[in-house]
């Protein structure tokens, strides 16, 4: 039933409530709700938060968006992790309607006195609403500043035009700001917000193969390669920190299977020394609870693990739910597979695609069965230490199954993370991320021009955002898109700006610092020699060496993020105007305001360790530790043509900047160092052979 002040369509909600929404630690969202009352009376709207213990915060006062819309708003920030809650209150506002009334009728003379004394009952019953407490001087002032102001309002003595200018000066608006006078207070249903800790939202991930980093091959040809191993691939990290990385995302580290073993480029039939795919899991050496011989033990997992913490990074591991011909499940459970007419196991096809190395489990047979193995699989893993799994093709198992197992995670371990890697319809990655996964894949690869970009982030940061974080990978080892096949090194720094300034997550695949870009075939997005069939070794240190590849401007992206809280969040993403379809605009901007983390620590707290890294900022509830005004505003502009140079005029959105209209501002560019005097019109050049973006911190003259 609608209640006596009517309060409609507040968000942020998933599904009516019945699904929580999400935010991160010392994350700052907008609730609104739309709020009407009959008649012409003036009416005020709140939000009341409650932490997971159930205590209430201040009301915070919701104002209206925009005139005469009837949708009000307020920013509220969660600092803690656990599930919240909040609901919206609104009230008739009696004072401010007698305001209104009163400036009216007193100068026409009408009503005069009966005004005041109206007015003066509304302000006693104001007064008597405060709640005195020992020893709360300010609440005992406001009291007595009330009392005195409705004894003012009647007195006959003064003039009326005096007695009415008294009751709107700003200290009494302070304290009815405070203290409103509130009548018909009416409260909306409670509304869920599940806090997760700030790497739900804000990272950079590099996703490697472990085995091409210290493999070795003999120049004869005598000798099969050796694989590299999970000590010879520790030595990668210290490059991969220096980049400034939060996480290294490992494939499936698993025994694979040797039964239609796939060879180079996916070619049926391996040759003696083809690894086969990671993600063809399963073998006599065991399935998802081992690891693959060649790799090494969980001891050198262990240590793998424990290299990553020191260096201020977590390590993501692959969870595919596939089985080779050979995994010990085809043995001990048949029962979890589809069976064929032939009395053969259905291998894993997208028709006309096959995959005869895998066989895809049936969720349907043996539900429990499957679900305890799993569940055990998952808690193995957590226990050597990994806090956030990269979940393989999730949508094409059923829902309800990743629901109840991700619900039982969080239930004893809510510091652990899932990605859903989900290149699927939009309905299904919705359904996905809101029924708890904590991350999503998304089509940022397929999104290149401006009004693409422009349409699908609006639609991430607006529409999208209370229950869906994207991550946006620059390329992974399956996709390769023909903007990076055809544009060189600048359609790398290209992809690489757009996806760490628009999205808080954003990562890459190995390989992608060397600007690798050659297809399997023309029109394919497949690399030819894919990584995921063969071994893949790279010199790093020749690259390094002879300059080669964009690893150094990689390091300066992540420095940039680390640097500018603006650029963790994902809601305060704005577009600006540009006459130009090749360049693209946007801002992002935390406005000057007191943070505070209560909950949070400076680490990620775990059996292994604790992730630090003193030079960098990879959780956003860090800067609010330090307490303080934090202010910060970035503005990006990139040039999307990466064969040549483009010019145009950028016409700037002050207010999202939160710049006054004849205020005056400085644009420094992050990459160059060099500063320019800006207004609201402005000349871009950019080339990007030499400089496909600027990155600019805004200073205002008021700074």
């Amino acid at each position: 039933m609608i209640g006596r002040i009517p309060i409609l369509d507040v968000e942020p909600v998933v599904e009516c409530g019945r699904r929580p929404a999400k935010a991160v630690a010392g994350e700052t969202f907008q609730v609104s709700a739309t709020v009407i009352r009959e008649g012409h009376g003036a009416l005020g709207a709140g939000v009341v938060l409650r932490d997971p213990a159930g205590k209430p915060g201040p009301l915070v006062t919701m104002r209206e968006l925009a005139p005469g819309t009837d949708r009000y708003g307020a920013d509220v920030t969660v600092t803690c992790e656990g599930t919240w809650q909040f609901h919206v209150e609104a009230w008739g506002d009696p004072i401010r309607q007698w305001h209104h009334d009163a400036a009216i009728k007193i100068p026409l003379g009408q009503d005069v006195e009966l005004m005041l004394t109206e007015g003066a009952l509304l302000y006693e019953r104001a007064a008597k609403g405060i709640k005195q407490v020992p020893g709360a001087a300010q609440l005992a002032t406001a009291k007595t500043t009330l009392g005195a102001l409705a004894e003012k309002l009647r007195d006959r003595s003064l003039p009326p035009w005096d007695r009415l200018t008294a009751a709107g000066s700003p200290e009494i608006s302070r304290i009815l700001e405070r203290h409103p006078l509130r009548d018909l207070v009416t409260r909306s249903a409670r509304l869920p917000v599940v806090v997760d800790r700030p790497r739900a939202l804000y990272g950079a991930w590099y996703e490697f193969f472990p085995r091409s980093e210290g493999v070795q091959f003999d120049p004869m040809g005598r000798r099969e390669p050796v694989s590299g191993t999970l000590r010879t691939a520790a030595r990668r990290l210290d490059a991969i920190a220096e980049m400034g990385f939060d996480v290294v995302y490992l494939p499936p580290v698993h025994p694979i299977g040797t039964t239609f073993r796939k060879g180079r480029n996916n070619t049926v039939g391996a040759q003696p020394g083809d690894p086969g795919s990671p993600w063809a899991i399963g073998s006599a050496d065991g399935g998802h609870d081992a690891i693959h011989p060649d790799l090494g033990t969980f001891d050198d997992f262990s240590a793998f693990v424990k290299r990553s913490r020191d260096l201020g990074m977590e390590v993501a591991l692959d969870l595919a739910l596939n089985a080779s011909p050979d995994h010990p499940w085809v043995k001990e459970h048949p029962e979890w597979f589809t069976t064929r007419a032939d009395g053969s196991i259905a291998y894993a096809e997208n028709p006309p695609k096959k995959y005869q190395d895998i066989y895809n489990l049936n969720f349907d047979n043996d539900p429990e069965g499957i679900y305890r193995e799993v569940n055990r699989i998952v808690r193995l893993w957590m226990d050597h230490g990994v806090r956030i799994f990269r979940v393989d093709n999730p949508h094409t198992k059923p829902p309800r199954f990743w629901e109840r197992l991700l619900a039982d995670i969080r239930e004893t371990d809510p510091d652990v993370l899932f990605l859903a890697e989900a290149f699927t319809r939009p309905a299904m990655m919705r359904t996905l991320a809101k029924i708890g996964f904590h991350q999503s894949y998304t089509y940022f690869t397929w999104r290149n021009s401006k009004d693409e970009l422009t349409g699908y982030l609006t639609e991430l940061s607006r529409d999208t955002a209370a229950y869906m974080r994207p991550n946006f990978f620059a390329n992974t080892p399956d996709i390769l898109h023909e903007y990076l096949q055809h544009g060189g090194p600048p359609a790398f720094r290209v992809r690489a700006v757009l996806a760490s300034m628009l999205s808080p997550t954003w990562g890459i695949y190995s390989g992608y610092e060397l600007c690798e870009n050659t297809p399997l075939r023309p029109g394919s997005e497949e690399y030819l020699d894919s990584e995921k069939y063969q071994f893949r070794p790279r010199d790093w240190e020749a690259a390094a060496r002879d300059g080669l590849g964009i690893a150094p401007f990689i390091t300066e992206l992540n420095r940039i993020r680390n640097a500018h809280p603006a650029l963790r969040w994902l809601r305060n993403l704005r577009f600006h105007d540009v006459d130009q379809p090749e360049l693209i605009c946007f801002s992002k901007r935390v406005p000057g305001r007191e943070i505070t983390a209560a909950g949070t620590g400076s680490g990620i707290a775990h059996g292994a360790g604790t992730i630090t890294r003193k030079s960098l900022v990879p959780e956003p509830s860090r800067a609010g530790e330090q307490g303080g005004a934090v202010s910060d505003t970035v503005l990006v502009v990139v040039n999307l043509d990466p064969h040549q140079a483009r010019e145009a005029t950028v016409r700037l959105d002050l207010p999202a900047l939160g710049i006054g209209s004849h205020e005056g501002f400085t644009v420094t560019d992050e990459l160059s160092g060099d500063s320019y005097r800006w207004g609201q019109a402005n000349y871009v050049r950019l080339d990007p052979a030499l400089r496909p973006a600027h990155i600019f911190t805004v200073t205002t003259d008021q700074a």
